[in-house]
């Protein structure tokens, strides 16, 4: 063969033709776009990113139609320490089928559900609790007979999946959930936040080629990503999102109720407008301003006049002949004069798709902030991660003014793009060594958008040593659950920064907790020896300006609690009287979570699965909680769909999070759980140019 025969059949692709081949890829990309935006278009679940509720088209293709969510409507009532939230939504049926609709929603992540109640016209359903199969069960088979029934079951502590079966064209239905939580408090701050949306969550790993078998697989979810090895309900925590660039749904009403307890010297709603009227009893009556679109999370914080400002305080609830008691343990008052102890700094900062947009902003700012704090003194580093992980500095180095400024000329050039490959940043910054000569703090700068939390949870426990870790979340809805239980399990503190306004503020005050002592190996006892049981055990360090709640059982009547632990090489000591105790009902609910919340955390610790199990159902079924083994089921007593008519089934979409990109977040989540309509582009796409390649070799040939 000759040279010149040789060139005429190599097979080619010039300049030309490849810019022809992407132009045709990305009329296809954006043609899939505008079928979904489309409201009345046919789609399939796995699709969707435009919000609102789906439902069957009717011909058992598959495929679904839209129809309206109308609605949610929260009411929160604080009293004290406590806040018990009403939580209802509202939709309907348009079409003229018998639909079966599925939501997942998020909520605190302390939050105690105990209450399920679904409403139609004038019927009120309540739900019963029960094992999370059973529950199931009851609800499988109330749907195949016709009955209304409705399925609250928990996929992490912060997000929840309700399916309601059986409702008539036409019908308006109700879904209204009740739950407990405890007020935050910090810096004299105390604050309520309620999620408002999910952030979508980067899923590492490998497809799953069977069916999962683990028992948090109960069924297959309706969600955008398939289930992986390393998060096998993947499907079910990843609900379709809203396109950046459509009207946005959910529309939510609010009122809130505050029984602070004391003359309130500030009430501030941090992200949303509000109006607020004076009540009885000094209470305040707060409202949203206007009509709000389920896109960030609310937070209210107040602030009490300063000769009322607590100091301590102890709740109570009493159960048979058991009390239950919710404690907050304020440190002792610090002095900042003291020059800080010999530190090594280990800065994490998270660069992945998800961060895109203003999060990127407030993390970059909040990281420069702590390096041009640093001191001669101090060590530290600086480690950036999206689809893999790197460090500044291959050790850490002194905090003098040269490295500060590499460190920051480093940090003002990172920009978000890619996965969110967190396991792998954590192995670099926990060394899991116990014998450091500083104090070793870690930082931890991320929204917190991932899946597999449990594996995380593990590498923590495993790599953290003497270190600590302390999250800071970025965004308007950072993952919750994720950063308070790291920082728990690294005997830190969780700070929450939503916009760029608030990073000054809030890293100031976590810097002041990091360079001072803190309280640390403390124990709580009762003064006349009575037996308790306290949650979180064991407690926590004790940062100045963060108080700690414990919760508390104790068997019969208690005279006052003993608080004891170290600073820094000195015995303190704290006593609080149980006399005159403020009596608040949901205590014992409050008590219920944080015990099920420790058992579950154990697992990092080694626990067995099913002794866990054992114990958080016991936990769980006697106060009435959902939980990961545990949910809220409610069935009509009558049928209501005729034999003959079919069932359908619809999935309900979510907003994107205030100032998210979607492209960013889901090219980072691309590579392990892709979208059906990209699998169908990148195919279309595959087969014209292979059909594209084939026309040029046989012109070749000719």
């Amino acid at each position: 063969m000759t040279k010149q025969q040789e060139k005429k059949n190599k097979i080619t692709l010039d300049p030309g033709n490849a810019l022809l081949v992407l132009y045709i890829g990305f009329v296809l990309f954006f043609a899939f776009l505008a079928m979904v935006v489309d409201g009345h278009a046919s789609v399939v679940p796995s699709e969707v990113r435009q919000g609102e509720l789906l439902f069957g088209d009717g011909n058992d293709t598959g495929r679904y139609v839209s129809a309206p969510h109308l609605s949610q409507n929260v009411e929160i009532y604080v009293s004290g320490m406590t806040a018990r939230t009403i939580l209802n939504q509202r939709f309907v049926n348009d079409t003229d089928k018998w639909q079966e609709a599925i939501y997942v929603f998020p909520l605190p992540d302390e939050s105690a559900v105990d209450t399920l109640r679904m409403k139609i016209g004038d019927r009120v359903i309540v739900g019963e609790i029960k094992e999370k199969e059973e529950a199931r069960k009851v609800y499988e088979q109330a749907k195949s007979e016709g009955k209304k029934a409705s399925l609250l079951a928990q996929e992490r502590p912060n997000i929840f999946t309700m399916a309601v079966a059986n409702i008539a064209p036409g019908e308006e239905i109700e879904v209204e959930i009740e739950f407990s939580q405890v007020v935050g408090l910090g810096d004299g701050i105390f604050s309520l936040r309620f999620p408002l949306v999910l952030t979508p969550r980067y899923i590492p790993g490998q497809p799953l080629q069977t069916e999962a078998t683990e028992e948090d697989i109960q069924f297959e979810g309706t969600g955008w990503s398939v289930n992986t090895d390393q998060v096998a309900d993947a499907s079910r925590i990843t609900p379709p999102v809203v396109m950046e660039d459509t009207k946005q749904i959910n529309p939510v009403h609010m009122m809130l109720e505050l029984a602070a307890g004391f003359s309130v010297a500030r009430l501030e709603s941090l992200y949303h407008g509000i109006t607020v009227e004076d009540g009885e009893n000094e209470t305040k009556l707060i409202r949203f301003s206007g009509e709000v679109k389920a896109d960030r999370d609310f937070v209210l914080e107040w602030e009490a006049e300063k000769e009322h400002s607590p100091r301590a305080a102890l709740f109570a609830e009493q159960q048979e002949e058991d009390e239950y008691l919710l404690l907050m343990l304020t440190p002792p008052v610090l002095d900042n004069d003291a020059s800080a102890p010999p530190r090594e700094l280990i800065f994490v900062l998270d660069t992945s798709g998800s961060m895109a947009g203003p999060s990127i902003v407030q993390a970059r700012e909040a990281l420069i902030l702590a390096i041009e704090r640093l001191n001669a003194d101090d060590r530290f580093n600086v480690i950036e991660f999206n689809s893999t992980a790197s460090k500044l500095f291959e050790q850490a180095q002194r905090g003098d003014a040269e490295h500060r400024k590499q460190a920051i000329r480093f940090v003002s050039g990172l920009h978000a793009d890619g996965g969110t490959e967190m396991a792998s940043a954590l192995d670099l910054a926990l060394d899991g060594r116990s014998d450091h000569e500083r104090i070793r703090q870690v930082i931890f700068l991320t929204d917190g958008s991932v899946g597999n939390e449990r594996a995380l949870f593990t590498g923590i426990q495993s790599g953290l040593g003497d270190s600590r870790l302390f999250t800071v979340g970025i965004g308007s809805a950072p993952n919750s659950f994720f950063m308070s239980r790291a920082a728990t399990l690294g005997r830190g503190t969780f700070t929450y920064i939503a916009k760029v306004s608030e990073v000054q503020k809030k890293m100031t005050a976590l810097f002041n907790k990091l360079e001072h002592p803190a309280i640390t190996d403390i124990r709580l006892t009762s003064a006349d020896g009575q037996e308790m049981e306290y949650y979180p055990s064991p407690v926590p360090d004790l940062y100045q300006g963060e108080p700690l709640l414990v919760s508390v059982k104790v068997a019969g009547g208690l005279e006052s609690l003993q608080i004891s632990g170290m600073r820094n090489t000195q015995l303190w000591q704290q006593v609080i009287s149980a006399e005159n105790l403020s009596m608040r009902p949901g205590i014992a609910t409050l008590w219920a979570r944080k015990k099920i919340r420790t058992l579950m955390d154990s697992k990092v610790h080694g626990a067995e699965e099913e002794e866990i199990r054992m114990q958080v159902l016991s936990t769980a079924l006697t106060h009435h909680l959902v939980s990961r083994y545990t949910s809220l089921v409610a069935v009509e007593r009558q049928n209501s769909r005729p034999a003959d008519q079919d069932l359908q089934e619809s999935v309900m979409k979510t907003n994107l999070p205030a100032g998210s990109q979607l492209n960013k977040i889901f090219a980072g989540s691309a590579r392990t759980a892709t979208p059906a309509q990209l699998q169908i582009l990148l195919g279309i796409l595959f087969l014209l140019m292979a059909l594209f390649l084939l026309r040029r070799q046989r012109g070749c040939r000719q």
